[in-house]
């Protein structure tokens, strides 16, 4: 025979030296929790959010909304998830960790690029329209997915990190400030939120030939700094991948997920180490005097 209590009361067992009693307790609602639940039903209690949605291809295209059940905890990732499930199966849409490491999910939310399952539901007003689009700077497949091809092919142009020869003892050195100076950069988790709000190649697509984007352009500042490496990329920097466009207002760094200062410890210093280079006086004469210009 089933016991009506079940779900509704807890057996306590204390101990008290010796002897061991046992009581009945009441169970204690948790936030949220449907009252009466039975096992299979669900849970938490949901609401019903507007997402607006773009659906469509390269050549056409418009947004959709959908009402759609949230429930406590929810990000816009697993919204977009349920969309799937119960209303749209056929709707594109990239993800991989769901955990902000892999850099998959990267979209315009409300017009600002994030990362989907980083924001999370909570942080919208409770009436509020969500709106949903791709990454705008990169062609588009369907629905949320892009085409973000461009990044790889500027990644193939960057030459590989080159060591110099070992010491006599066969090994190698550095500084720890310099193997920290270059530690941020290796955080980067590739969403391109910074490529995609970089107004260089967003507003001005006909760039994109002579222009690798922050995120490439910091690689190369990366390896740059790094002091066991042999290959001068200063050249690449300056003439393939476009360093003079970059005017430094920032907004990579305002969009990065993982807090990377992409403006100020990558790109102003690669900037620096160009200039002084190409353009120093003292560094020019030097050459001239040694011969190595």
């Amino acid at each position: 025979m089933a016991d009506d209590r079940l779900g509704k009361v807890n057996m306590v067992i204390r101990k008290r030296g010796p002897q061991m009693s046992v009581t009945e307790e009441p169970l204690l609602e948790m936030p949220g929790r449907a009252q009466g639940a039975a096992p299979g039903e669900k849970v938490m209690a949901g609401s019903m959010v507007t997402m607006r949605v773009w659906r469509g291809d390269a050549k056409s295209g418009a947004f959709k909304e959908y009402k759609v059940e949230a429930q406590e905890g929810m990000v816009v990732l697993d919204v977009i998830h349920t969309l799937q499930a119960t209303q749209a199966g056929d709707l594109a849409c990239r993800w991989n960790c769901k955990a902000g490491k892999c850099g998959s999910c990267s979209a315009e939310i409300n017009g600002k690029p994030r990362l989907m399952c980083m924001t999370r539901m909570n942080t919208f007003k409770p009436d509020e329209t969500i709106t949903v689009s791709p990454i705008k700077t990169f062609p588009l497949y369907r629905d949320l997915a892009a085409d973000v091809s461009f990044n790889y092919e500027k990644a193939r142009e960057i030459p590989a990190f080159k060591p110099g020869p070992k010491e006599k003892d066969g090994t190698r050195r550095m500084q720890q400030e310099d193997v920290e100076r270059s530690q941020e950069f290796r955080k980067c988790i590739e969403c391109f939120l910074c490529q995609n709000v970089c107004h260089v190649i967003r507003d001005h697509p006909e760039n994109k030939r002579g222009f690798a984007g922050p995120r490439y352009l910091m690689r190369i500042a990366e390896l740059e700094m790094h002091p066991l490496d042999t290959n001068d990329r200063l050249d690449l920097a300056q003439a393939k991948a476009g360093l003079g466009f970059c005017n430094i207002t920032k907004c990579c760094t305002e969009v990065c997920p993982e807090h990377i200062h992409i403006t100020d410890n990558a790109l102003i210093p690669l900037k620096e180490r160009v200039v002084t280079e190409k353009y120093d006086p003292i560094v020019w004469l030097v050459r001239k005097i040694s011969g190595k210009s």
